[in-house]
């Protein structure tokens, strides 16, 4: 049931899609019949806000698919610079060798003596001219070199280091990108969440109607004082069982020992209960009529009873059921029949017993729509004693 809660929340978030049109005092059957449009509607609505989330992903994943291209091609240019820094470090460092040598042999002959030496050997002034201008081009070309390759490594560097910053930036915006659509797959799947659940509420409220059409309820009667008349009237019946419902004697707890893992209040409809067994036999809280027995649309087991509680009809859910016992809808029951197993089905974190309470039901003969029902929800406190703990029901 932790899913409904879901369902609940999300119904909450996309309140400029769902203007609740399923007002929670509509009690007759023309307002019913009213409400399956509304929920088409509703449907529609969540259709088309998945439709332009899923357009805005596809959009955001062209982005992050060209960001990752990016990244790719900075880091291969990142490889290539250092390959390039890295050979122009040892061109360097062969000059600077070189240039450390030709030193020491300066310091050895005289310095600059060689040079001149070697100017002033000359056979005649053509050849000094031409020995005068090796030794400039010599030394300015071994000045231009060391030059060359330390502005090659400044810029180098400069480059790695706006390298570096882009790689950086493309990853942040990788990162917003990511964040933005996980942000917008989570609506999605929130809206999803409540799109089998508006579709299953469709059919209810359709069956409702036809439901209480079958019982022959006036089109402007209230619809619950009219199914209690004809239900407790006759033998037979449509919807959530036939036969009259037995007058509940008292209320006891669902399982035989346990403990309190979540209360009741917020968005929480009912109260999860658990035990160190963890597929306890499951009873009713009160003897009552099997109402429904279904998996819902995350797979949960669910049962719900319904109760006659001195002359008005209450309902009890127990969900996340591992198995149901040899129990079928209509069923008059007491609060010693065994209705099935705890477990953890559906969208569960762990075995546990989600456990509800309402005045009506939204499934078909349950006298109200899922709008209604939500806003029905009772304290099981208010009728079962529920401490942290228990031995003994």
């Amino acid at each position: 049931m932790k899913k409904f809660i879901g369902v609940v929340l999300t119904l909450v978030l996309v309140g400029t899609i769902f203007i609740n049109p399923l007002n929670a005092s509509a009690k007759t059957l023309a307002e019913f019949e009213s409400e399956v449009a509304a929920y088409a509607s509703v449907l529609q609505s969540k259709k088309n806000a998945i439709a332009k989330n899923d357009a805005e992903v596809a959009e955001i994943k062209k982005k992050i698919s060209s960001i990752e291209g990016q990244i790719a091609q900075a880091t291969q240019d990142m490889k290539k610079l250092q390959e390039e820094i890295d050979q122009s470090n040892e061109e360097i460092k062969k000059k600077n060798e070189e240039s450390k040598k030709i030193m020491e042999y300066y310091q050895v002959s005289g310095g600059e003596n060689v040079y001149l030496e070697y100017a002033f050997g000359a056979k005649d002034i053509t050849d000094m001219i031409y020995r005068m201008s090796v030794v400039e081009q010599l030394t300015e070309y071994n000045d231009q070199i060391m030059k060359e390759l330390k502005e090659l490594i400044k810029v180098n560097k400069e480059k790695k280091v706006a390298l570096d910053a882009k790689k950086k930036e493309l990853a942040k915006l990788q990162k917003d990108l990511e964040t933005q659509k996980a942000r917008i797959n989570a609506e999605s799947a929130a809206i999803r969440e409540t799109m089998p659940g508006v579709q299953e509420q469709i059919k209810a409220a359709q069956a409702n109607v036809r439901y209480y059409k079958s019982l022959g309820c006036g089109r402007n009667e209230d619809i619950n004082a009219c199914q209690y008349r004809i239900i407790q009237r006759n033998t037979g019946g449509g919807g959530g069982g036939g036969g009259s419902v037995p007058s509940t004697n008292g209320f006891y707890r669902p399982m035989e020992y346990g403990y309190l893992t979540q209360g009741y209040g917020g968005a929480h409809m009912g109260v999860d209960l658990s035990s160190s067994n963890k597929t306890i036999p499951i009873y009713p809280i009160a003897s009552g009529q099997v109402f429904a027995k279904y998996y819902d649309v995350y797979g949960a087991l669910v049962v719900k009873i319904r109760h006659n509680v001195g002359g008005r009809f209450i309902y009890s859910t127990y969900a996340h059921l591992s198995s149901f016992a040899s129990i079928s809808v209509g069923q008059n029951i007491s609060h010693l029949t065994m209705i099935g197993n705890m477990g953890s089905t559906g969208y569960s974190t762990g075995p546990h017993l989600h456990l509800e309470l309402t005045s009506c039901d939204w499934h078909a003969g349950g006298g109200c729509t899922w709008g209604q029902y939500v806003n029905s929800t009772i304290a099981p406190s208010s009728y079962v004693s529920i401490p942290s703990s228990w031995s003994n029901r």
